[in-house]
Formats: structure tokens, C-alpha cells, sequence
């Protein structure tokens, strides 16, 4: 793992008390459903769901696989985001990315390119706007994490979701093209990842999820 990224991850270990506590319940109860699809599957699927799939739902995706990593379930995690509409990777996203030392690339063009987004020297994930039931997602027994209110209110029922999470954040696009962008964004990534590692690391240490 690049060393900047690892530094965040142990950035958001001592920040732990920046979650609020209703937070932090519906956190552990998604440690235990991972663990539970673990147990059950070898394996547990995490689909990040908002509606443009292109801001939010990719910050989880990429910390859920940074955080399966920085806490040794890399074998039992797999991460996917979607949308209920398709739109792009958003560049501002991109541009917060790429402060907290992820390295994005692309060998696509069009409206819509996929991004390899590395954390590490043999570490990456494939990033693109999907909608949720995309044919690369999974179909049926995942767990479905909602991060926007929008997405949350209008899809009622998952397809295919075994449960679903509804951990909405603050969108980032209210802040564009205006001066706090760039601060924004990345307060809003930072976010996201400091709560998906607090996630993983409940399921990693398998407590009592309280």
C-alpha cells in the first residue's frame, strides 16, 4: 500500500470519536452483516449506492478495498459502487483522490471512462458511473450501503440485496465551482473513509459490534 494512503488509514484510527454515535451503530451493524455474508459465502459484497454514481458511492467503494486491505480481508471483501442513473466519475472527485495519494489513470474516453485507481504498487480498483444492477456488480446476496438521502428515499427495495445500510453523506456537488471545492471534496472523502475503516475494523476484529 502506498505509504500515503497507509498514513491516512492510521489517520482515521485516532479520529475515531469524530463519528457520531448513531453513526456508529449503523456501522456495526454493517460489521456484522460482513461478517455474517463472510461466514456464509467466504466471501462478503458491498455495493456503495447514490444516485449519480459519481461522487459518494466511489469514495466508499475505494475505501471499502483500501480498508479490506489495511486490515487483512482483502481475500474476504469485494467492492462495488453504482447509481440509479448513469452519469461520469466526477474530476473534482478524481482531484481528492489523487491529494490523498491514489495514483488514477485511464485508457478509455467518451463520456464515461473507467479509471484504474491504484492504492499501491499491485493494489487497484476499477472506478466507472454504473447503475447499481450494472452486469459487473453482483446480483443477489450483497449488502447494499446507501450513501446519499436521494438514492436512499427512491429506492425502497434493493434487487438482490441481502440488507442495506443507509449511510447518507453531505454531497460534495453542492460545492462546485465555488472556493471551498476543492476543500469539500476532500473533507467529504476523508470522511467516508475514515467510517468505512472504522467498519472494517469491527468486522475485522469481530467484536461484539456495540
Amino acid at each position: 500500500m502506498f505509504p500515503g494512503i497507509e498514513k491516512n488509514c492510521r489517520k482515521f484510527e485516532s479520529e475515531l470519536h469524530l463519528i457520531s454515535a448513531e453513526r456508529k451503530t449503523i456501522l456495526n451493524s454493517a460489521a456484522k452483516a460482513i461478517d455474517a455474508q463472510i461466514d456464509k459465502n467466504g466471501v462478503a459484497k458491498l455495493i456503495y449506492i447514490c444516485t449519480h454514481n459519481s461522487r459518494r458511492s466511489h469514495f466508499g467503494q475505494v475505501w471499502a478495498a483500501v480498508a479490506a486491505e489495511f486490515y487483512g480481508m482483502s481475500s474476504e471483501i469485494e467492492a462495488f459502487s453504482g447509481g440509479t442513473e448513469v452519469t461520469a466519475l466526477h474530476p473534482n472527485s478524481i482531484k481528492a483522490l489523487e491529494t490523498m495519494c491514489f495514483q488514477i489513470t485511464s485508457d478509455s474516453v467518451g463520456a464515461n471512462p473507467r479509471y484504474n485507481i491504484k492504492f499501491g504498487s499491485e493494489l487497484s480498483i476499477t472506478c466507472f458511473s454504473k447503475v447499481y444492477e450494472d452486469s459487473e456488480n453482483p446480483k443477489q446476496d450483497f449488502l447494499a450501503l446507501i450513501t446519499c438521502s436521494h438514492a436512499d428515499e427512491n429506492c425502497p427495495v434493493i434487487r438482490g440485496a441481502s440488507e442495506r445500510f443507509a449511510t447518507p453523506y453531505e454531497d460534495p456537488k453542492l460545492f462546485d465551482n465555488i472556493e471551498l471545492q476543492d476543500k469539500i471534496y476532500l473533507e467529504r472523502a476523508m470522511e467516508i473513509g475514515r467510517e468505512v475503516c472504522y467498519m472494517m475494523s469491527r468486522s475485522a476484529s469481530k467484536k461484539d459490534y456495540t
